[in-house]
This record gives structure tokens, sequence and C-alpha cells, in this order.
């Protein structure tokens, strides 16, 4: 499975963006899948997950009321819809996938495939 992040950008604080991570394969639909992000200096975190059925979502609490994570299993295709950004989400941010269906959803080493990743900078 190949992960493309994309929808990252420059935003001001309050704003909002909407970043995608397009799959290939066949096993999408039945993939966990998650967003991670590493701010610079920072190590790599969890921001959300969601599971492929029923699609239960996971949220870390930093993000929780202000981002939505979603799938189009159809599209191939997973979202992370980022309301309210603040200055601390600026980040790069990974999507990746796992083919596994009961995995600590929060730990990066869990997931088997990511994304090359897509800026997000939130200006105050």
């Amino acid at each position: 499975v190949q992960l493309q992040a994309s929808g990252g950008g420059l935003v001001q604080a309050g704003g909002s963006l909407r970043l995608s991570c397009a799959a290939s394969g066949r096993t999408f639909s039945s993939s966990v899948m998650g967003w991670f992000r590493q701010a610079p200096g920072k190590e790599r975190e969890f921001v959300a997950a969601i599971r492929g059925s029923p699609n239960t979502t996971y949220y870390a609490d930093s993000v929780k009321g202000r981002f939505t994570i979603s799938r189009d299993n159809a599209k191939n295709t997973m979202y992370l819809q980022m309301n309210s950004l603040k200055p601390e989400d600026t980040a790069v941010y990974y999507c990746a996938g796992s083919p596994h269906a009961y995995i600590r959803l929060s730990v990066s080493s869990y997931y088997s495939y990511w994304g090359q990743g897509t800026l997000v900078t939130v200006s105050s």
C-alpha cells in the first residue's frame, strides 16, 4: 500500500485546513488509518485514527473537538478536517496505515505504511 498526503499549507490561527491521504491497494477499506504529526525538534505524535469497520474514530486530547478524521473507502482516501487551528498545531503531518485491526492506535511503530508528509504552518 502506498500513501500520498496532501492539503497542507499556511493558515492563520483560528483557520481551517483539510488534509487528504490517497491510498493505493485493495485493502484500504479494512485498514486502520491514522494521522501523526511532528513539529520541529519534537517527536512524532499521534493525532487521530479511524478503524476500517466500523469507522470508529480516536483523537489525541490536544485536537479533540477541533479535528475530524474520516474516510471514503470508494475513493481510497482518508481526510483530516482541522478547524480552530493554533500555532502549536504547526508540524509535518503524516498519514499512516495498518492492515491489522487490533493495534495500539496511538503508537507509530504499529503502522506499516506511511505517506511522505505534508507541512501545516499556523501563524499567530
